[in-house]
């Protein structure tokens, strides 16, 4: 009975009462990522928004490099962020964790016993590190754990008996530290795993010391140092830089196998060189054959899409894994450094608003990028369409607005590199089984150091209609350029119509000037599409379209950073400026044009639980 009275009766909290444990609670998470913060060396810096706090508005969900759902922190990624120090056994009373990725990095000490008490942890990476001592014998504890890294570091003594308690594990990789001892065997009767490089009982001759997991067509995955003899394949590929006349005649025989790959960097010239390096496991070097017998030869009925770089084609694996093949035009000198770019980047890229590079392939002259299918293809397919725009109700649109720019937010500010899209509009906007929004398209992408904000180009791409008036007019853009691209978007998913097709509306020529003016006029109501108007207009569609306007400003300066529209779009209650004019707002044409005639929506009043700063 003694220990009840410690126990807290849930059901009889008052709302004030959970209120003030939900706060404690993101309190002390904030307070176990600060203490993380402060064991490590973070001479980049990347951890610098990373700081303690006692107000109660506090959230770590905004933090660079923390994924949350809800108020719950459950990932943190900072692989090869170039962090030192030690790992706080605070981490532990971050009970939500799911997912910690700190691989690459120079950590030492310790492995935290802590670790143990993660019980929702479902992957631990922590390979290449410079940890020490023994395997804690408390990681046999997380029961939900699926993959388990901690090659590469300088651990010693046994494997510990517990981890054969983790039914849950897929993939478990201990190579190259100075393990000693037997493997126990249920580690052993896992899918995937590898133990070499280290002093334990298996050899080829006898137990295996590695196991890949067994998967058909382009899944199969091989060791990134095996290579395959030219009797087998009829192709040595060079890790370091090697002929390109050797490797141009060798690929052209296309009898080629999938391989891991994470970094393909290719020239053009009178032969094609390919360097393979990095440590991306998912990135592959796929077959050509495997590719023509996917799309079924490219058949004309697979025809996804035609853009500037060429044809895309939906392909399907004999395993069932649906393709999507973008298949570089011949002969095209831009679209192969489109290609080259593309490849470069998205293969460093991963969040879950951007859509997945799986591998490229050549063959001759033959460039393809491929990539995961989605289902439901590209928002301009619904937002522009009279019957399959009524799919899309406005909790899902603005699903679709909110990833968006979560996606832009990871490639300006989250990712490893900083990312200039360039090419912002509904066309790269796929839409997975859920409706969930991926971006694509990277083959105008720029790349920044950290310390660049903007650049010049004389060569200016893109789309007109959703080009920043600086970047169309003198080729300088930034950050601020693809935040415009979005603020388009934005409107285009309200109204329903292109800003490039828009059709006249009194003096104006083009969507933006229309919307600031109705703005202006407080009828912003009009502009909401009509297969919307049905159920009224909300703060929430308000707020949209003065976020819209915002990006869409003619100065740069004056549009607010993705991480602005990222915080205006997730608070009700935060008082948004009045726009100024838009860009190209002095684009009209003669007064006598008529408008046409559209359905409004009535404004629902009873969901407005607060006014906007106007």
């Amino acid at each position: 009975m003694s220990n009840q009275k410690h126990v807290t009766n849930f059901c009889s909290l008052t709302p004030t009462d959970l209120r003030v444990l939900q706060t404690n609670f993101v309190l002390s998470t904030v307070k176990a990522l600060y203490e993380m913060r402060m064991q490590l060396n973070d001479d980049g810096g990347v951890l610098n928004e990373w700081k303690e706090s006692n107000d109660n508005r506090m959230t770590p969900c905004s933090w660079p490099h923390v994924i949350c759902q809800g108020n719950r922190v459950i990932e943190i990624t900072l692989s090869s962020t170039d962090l030192a120090g030690i790992l706080s056994p605070s981490i532990a009373k971050i009970t939500t964790l799911e997912k910690l990725s700190l691989d690459g990095n120079g950590i030492g000490g310790r492995i935290p016993e802590e670790l143990g008490n993660l019980s929702s942890l479902t992957t631990l990476f922590l390979g290449r590190n410079s940890f020490s001592g023994s395997i804690p014998d408390s990681l046999g504890r997380l029961s939900k754990l699926q993959n388990l890294d901690l090659s590469e570091n300088y651990l010693t003594g046994e494997i510990p008996i517990s981890l054969s308690n983790l039914s849950s594990l897929n993939d478990i990789n201990l190579s190259d530290n100075s393990l000693s001892g037997e493997i126990p065997e249920q580690l052993l009767q896992v899918a995937q795993y590898n133990y070499t490089g280290n002093r334990l009982n298996c050899s080829r001759q006898s137990t295996p010391c590695e196991k890949q997991a067994i998967k058909k067509g382009p899944n199969t995955k091989s060791n990134l140092w095996t290579l395959a003899t030219a009797s087998l394949l009829g192709v040595i590929f060079c890790i370091i830089i090697c002929s390109g006349l050797i490797i141009f005649r060798r690929l052209g025989k296309g009898r080629w196998r999938a391989r891991d790959r994470s970094k393909v960097i290719v020239h053009q010239d009178e032969e094609l060189v390919c360097v393979i390096e990095g440590n991306n496991s998912e990135f592959k070097y796929f077959d050509y054959l495997q590719v023509l017998e996917a799309t079924n030869n490219f058949l004309v009925e697979n025809k996804l899409g035609q853009g500037g770089f060429g044809p895309v084609y939906k392909g399907r694996f004999p395993d069932g894994l649906e393709i999507a093949v973008k298949r570089l035009a011949s002969h095209s000198g831009q679209g192969f450094a489109e290609f080259r770019n593309e490849v470069h980047l998205i293969a460093k890229l991963q969040h879950r608003n951007l859509v997945r590079l799986l591998g490229c392939c050549f063959q001759g002259e033959e460039k393809m990028l491929v990539y995961e299918y989605l289902q439901n293809k590209s928002l301009d397919f619904f937002i522009f369409d009279k019957t399959r725009k009524t799919l899309l109700n406005w909790d899902k649109r603005l699903v679709i607005i909110e990833g968006i720019a979560q996606g832009l937010l990871y490639l300006h500010k989250h990712s490893r590199l900083r990312v200039i899209h360039r090419d912002v509009k509904a066309s790269n906007i796929l839409l997975d089984i859920e409706m969930n929004p991926k971006i694509s398209d990277f083959g105008l992408a720029k790349i920044f150091s950290s310390n660049d904000t903007e650049g010049n180009t004389k060569r200016v791409v893109g789309t007109y209609g959703y080009m920043a008036p600086e970047y169309a007019s003198e080729g300088l853009f930034s950050m601020k350029s693809d935040v415009f691209s979005f603020g388009v978007l934005t409107l285009e998913a309200i109204v329903g119509q292109r800003n490039s097709g828009f059709h006249y509306h009194g003096e104006f020529l083009n969507l933006l000037g229309y919307a600031w003016w109705l703005w202006k006029d407080q009828r912003w109501f009009e502009l909401v599409d009509t297969s919307l108007a049905k159920g009224g207009c909300t703060l929430g569609m308000m707020r949209c379209i003065n976020i819209a306007l915002l990006c869409v400003q003619e100065n740069a300066i004056d549009r607010p950073t993705i991480s602005d529209v990222v915080a205006m779009l997730g608070s009700e209650h935060m008082t948004l400026p009045e726009p100024k004019h838009p860009g190209y707002f002095h684009v009209r044409v003669a007064k006598e044009v008529m408008s046409m005639t559209a359905e409004t929506c009535t404004i629902n009043y009873a969901t407005m639980s607060s006014t906007l700063g106007r």
